[in-house]
C-alpha cells in the first residue's frame, strides 16, 4: 500500500494554472521533500490534499484510500502541519493536545498516553505543562507536529514548517521529523530551501504548476550541488 499517490492532478484560479497534471508516488515510511520556490504550486497541492480545495481533474489516494470517493477515510489518515501556526497561545501545550485529541473522538484514557508518547518523541514532554505562549518558535512547532501525531496518522503533511525559525531550529525540526519514517509513517515535507533536503530524500521538484523532478535527491543532484541544480532548473526559460 502506498503512503500517497498522486495522479494527473490539475488545479486552476481562473485562468491562472495553479498544478499542471502533477503525479508522484510515496511508499509508506519515506521522507519526501517537496521543493520549489515560492509561486510554485505547493500550498495548492496541499489545500487538494486537505480537502480545502477540490480538483476536477486527477486522483488522490492517503494510505490507499480515494479522497473523493472516501474523504473521512483518507483524511483520518492525515496529519497536518499548516504554514502559520495555529496553537491556542494561551492554553498549555498538553491542553492543546488535549482540545486536538477531543476532536478526533479520542477517548480520555487513551489521549494522555498518546499525548505523552507524541511529545516524547519530539523532545517536548518536559514542556507539556507550559502555555505555548512561553515556548519559542522552534518548540511551538516541536508541539504542532506532535499534536499532528496525535491520532496516529499514516501521512504527515508539513508546509513550509521551518518558515520563521533560526538555523539551529529548523535542523532539529528537521532531524526530528526525519525519524518518524521509523515506524512506516510518509512524511511530505514543503519547502523552498535546499538545505533542509538530505541525500537520500525522496525529492518532488515543483515549478510554475509542474513536476520538473523525481527521484532520490543525490541522485538528482549528480555531481553538482542541489542549489546549483534546482537554481538552473527553476530559472531556466520556460
Amino acid at each position: 500500500m502506498s503512503g500517497l499517490c498522486v495522479t494527473d492532478l490539475s488545479y486552476s484560479y481562473g485562468t491562472k494554472k495553479a498544478l499542471k497534471d502533477v503525479s508522484f508516488s510515496l511508499d509508506a515510511g519515506v521522507f519526501c521533500a517537496l521543493l520549489g520556490p515560492n509561486g510554485a504550486g505547493k500550498s495548492t497541492l496541499f489545500n487538494l490534499l486537505t480537502r480545502l480545495f477540490v480538483s476536477p481533474q486527477g486522483s488522490i489516494e492517503i494510505a490507499g484510500h480515494n479522497l473523493s470517493r472516501h474523504p473521512r477515510a483518507a483524511l483520518a489518515q492525515l496529519g497536518i502541519v499548516f504554514q502559520q501556526t495555529t496553537l491556542d497561545l494561551d492554553l498549555t501545550v498538553r491542553q492543546n493536545l488535549n482540545y486536538f485529541a477531543a476532536l478526533h473522538g479520542l477517548s480520555r484514557r487513551d489521549t494522555r498516553t498518546r499525548i505523552d508518547a507524541a511529545l516524547d518523541r519530539l523532545d517536548m514532554l518536559e514542556r507539556a505543562d507550559e502555555k505555548a505562549r512561553a515556548l519559542n518558535g522552534g518548540h511551538r512547532r516541536r508541539a504542532e507536529i506532535a499534536r499532528a501525531l496525535i491520532h496516529k496518522p499514516s501521512v504527515l503533511l508539513l508546509d513550509e514548517p521551518t518558515v520563521g525559525l533560526d538555523a539551529a531550529a529548523r535542523a532539529a525540526i528537521t532531524e526530528h521529523v526525519h525519524t518518524l519514517i521509523e515506524d512506516g509513517t510518509t512524511v511530505l515535507w514543503a519547502t523552498h530551501l535546499t538545505d533542509e533536503v538530505r541525500p537520500d530524500d525522496r525529492l518532488v521538484i515543483l515549478h510554475q504548476a509542474c513536476v520538473l523532478a523525481d527521484g532520490i535527491a543525490q541522485e538528482i543532484g549528480g555531481d553538482s550541488p542541489l542549489q546549483d541544480v534546482f537554481l538552473e532548473i527553476t530559472t531556466a526559460p520556460a
